[in-house]
Formats: C-alpha cells, structure tokens, sequence
C-alpha cells in the first residue's frame, strides 16, 4: 500500500511497511571490522526513480540531517568507513553489493532501496546495471576510505568505536529505524 504525505512542502510517497528493515549483521572478518550494529536494509522505500528518486533520497536524508551527500555508484574494491556511518539510497539500476568483506554475503539492490551501513563494515559492488546512488552521513561527517590493508589497525577499531550514535536514521527520522534498532545494542 503506497502512501503519500506532504512534508516540507513537498510530495513524500513511501511504502506502508518501509519502517521495518532487514537487519545484516557482519563479525570482524581479521581484516574488514564489521560492527556490532547491523546493516539496516530497507526494500522499495520511496517510489521515484532517477532524477526525481535521486532528490527525493538527498531531500529526504537532509531532512532527517545525514548530509554531505553525493551521487554516483558503489566502489568495485572492498572498503569500509572508520570515522562515519553511511546510508546509500539506490535511484536507479540494481546492483549485487558484497556487505561485511569477501566472507560476508551478497545482496541485490534495486531503486527504490536505503541501506544504512555502519561505520567499518565492507562494502563493494559485485556489478550493476544502470546503478544511481545517493549516500550521505550523519551530520555531515566527513568521510574515510579504507581498504582492509596491513597496518590500518588497529587504528580504523579505535575511530570506529568513537563514532557517534546518529540522532535520527536518514530515511524515518528520530524516533523509530535505527535509533530503535541500534539502540537495543548499544
């Protein structure tokens, strides 16, 4: 069921069950950290598509105050973040998505999908077709790339676990998504 709401003056349509995500959870790997938290993975959030679903993402992000945003794809080369939490919204295309390093899982992501990725869990694109993505960070922090090379930690654990609990999830807001989720891990 699609409902619609206007919000901030413009035209908001979202799936009824959007605020229930899948929950991934990826163990330290020996070389990609993971987290504790899981990766929030919400399926056919938002109805738009391309330019239209592309400003919808980055209003909708801003608005819940994940700023810093960019459009483009996903890496091909295994990284993960270790001074920030992410959130990728998919726009166009589909894309296999490795999450939580070469032992974790792969994921087909599709437009009209959010997920919300914690700061040192991996992330790489397996392949895509037509892909547009919108990312952006909490509070706008500025972000890191790292590769799972010698040497980044024990450093990258140390930043990781210095990252701050985001105050809102980038797609429902303060009160439910991940501060609901995250927090029964804290």
């Amino acid at each position: 069921m699609l409902l619609s709401l206007g919000i901030m003056g413009m035209n908001k349509i979202f799936r009824e069950n959007m605020t229930t995500p899948e929950s991934l959870f990826f163990k330290d790997d020996g070389i990609i950290p993971n987290s504790k938290y899981p990766v929030l993975l919400y399926r056919n959030a938002f109805a738009q598509r391309g330019n239209q679903g592309a400003e919808w993402l980055e209003n909708t992000f801003l608005s819940n105050n994940w700023s810093n945003s960019w459009r483009n794809g996903i890496f091909t080369f295994q990284h993960y973040h270790s001074i920030t939490h992410e959130v990728l919204g998919i726009y166009s295309g589909e894309c296999n998505v490795l999450l939580g390093g070469d032992k974790g899982e792969k994921v087909l992501v599709k437009a009209g999908d959010i997920i919300v990725i914690p700061a040192g869990v991996g992330h790489k694109n397996l392949g895509d077709k037509d892909l547009g993505v919108v990312g952006a960070y909490p509070n706008g922090m500025p972000v890191d790339i790292m590769k799972g090379e010698p040497g980044e930690r024990p450093g990258t654990d140390n930043n990781i676990s210095a990252v701050p609990f985001p105050g809102t999830d980038p797609l429902v807001g303060g009160s439910d998504g991940l501060k609901t989720i995250w927090s029964k891990i804290s």
